[in-house]
């Protein structure tokens, strides 16, 4: 009698063959699948459905970390690991469905990171590129690329691709931020590259403000060159984000599957403002249920101000401020706020677009 593993096995190899193939006679071509396997060799036609499957099939599942059950290991870590010997003091995001995989979504990362007072994550620079979106805290800086910002709740921060960046916190009380990292995209086309600076900190060149006075204010120098697709600006402060939400629902009607929703801009291009990473900050206000709504991108969502409800999928989420859930690809979800409520979303929608695959689906209003 077989039991269920060797049942859910057959299953699992019977899954991806083309409907068309006769089963019965399977068990006569073994001898042959054999022999070409010995070459390195194997039938599409045993895999070919599980490998292009009629509508995505993310292994990643809806899920939500809440802030207050999380705060407390990140404390509890920073008394177990300095940030000299964990070089990031980082507790990784990992997605229920993608167990031991360091991811939250199949193409992302995403960790929180707490430096104690007086601590510094020292120098270094990789081929991934890195945003931060603030948590908590004051008065903590990241220096990237020779010019130092200082972070406040609701800054968006880009760390750009092999720029040296370091990390510091001289106020008196802890600073966590959210890590969001494309690097299961750079390893997936095995682009890695990192290197660790000599020091603890990177010299300073610029001066603090210098790349919003050059690209901040719908201005840039007249001779200047840009080769990155990165934004050259580094800190979008959340006061700024905050306020051009606040007038945009003075004048426009909300979207009805997305509310008030914006995108980060590069000010060179007015393409995205990363390369690899989709960034936006959506205002959901008091009332409001959003549309159903899908897409390919995967999405993880931070929850900035006010509290409300996600139903993603079949799956209903309450949150609250801090909070950080995630919507896995063409997974139809919908959002209501029980206050007014402000999210930071970021996904992989922008390397979907480059590649000519992104797709979206609205529901009924």
């Amino acid at each position: 009698m077989k039991s269920d593993g060797d049942v859910h096995h057959e299953a699992s190899a019977l899954a991806g063959i083309v409907s068309s193939v006769n089963l019965a006679a399977e068990p006569g071509r073994m001898d042959f699948y054999e022999r070409a396997r010995g070459r390195n060799l194997a039938p599409l036609w045993r895999v070919l459905h599980g490998l292009v499957t009629e509508q995505p099939a993310p292994r990643a599942i809806p899920a939500l970390w809440r802030y207050a059950e999380v705060r407390p290991y990140l404390m509890e870590a920073c008394k177990l690991i300095s940030t000299e010997e964990a070089e990031r003091r980082v507790m990784v995001l990992e997605n229920p469905g993608l167990p031991g995989e360091s991811r939250i979504t199949q193409s992302l990362f995403a960790g929180l990171q707490i430096i104690l007072p007086g601590e510094i994550a020292p120098a270094h620079k990789h081929v991934a590129s890195a945003l931060r979106f603030i948590i908590e805290g004051h008065n903590a800086y990241t220096a990237v690329a020779g010019e130092r910002t200082m972070m406040e709740p609701g800054d968006f921060v880009i760390t750009p691709s092999m720029t040296w960046h370091d990390h510091g916190n001289e106020s008196d009380a802890p600073m966590v931020w959210l890590d969001g990292l494309d690097m299961h995209i750079v390893n997936l086309l095995c682009a890695s590259f990192r290197e660790g600076y000599p020091g603890k900190v990177h010299p300073l060149d610029r001066p603090e403000g210098a790349a919003m006075a050059e690209a901040g204010q719908n201005l840039l120098p007249v001779d200047a060159k840009y080769s990155s697709q990165t934004s050259p600006i580094f800190n979008y402060p959340y006061r700024r984000t905050r306020e051009a939400l606040d007038q945009l629902a003075r004048f426009r009607a909300a979207d009805p599957h997305h509310a008030y929703k914006m995108k980060y801009i590069n000010p060179v291009n007015g393409g995205w403002a990363m390369p690899t990473m989709s960034t936006w900050m959506q205002l959901i206000p008091k009332g409001f249920n959003t549309a159903a709504y899908r897409s390919t991108d995967s999405a993880v969502f931070t929850v900035v101000e006010g509290s409300g409800r996600s139903k993603i999928g079949a799956e209903s989420f309450d949150w609250g401020p801090h909070d950080i859930f995630v919507v896995p690809s063409w997974v139809a979800h919908e959002h209501a706020a029980s206050s007014d409520a402000v999210l930071f979303i970021y996904s992989d929608r922008v390397v979907q677009e480059k590649l000519d695959i992104w797709r979206e689906e609205k529901g009924n209003q």
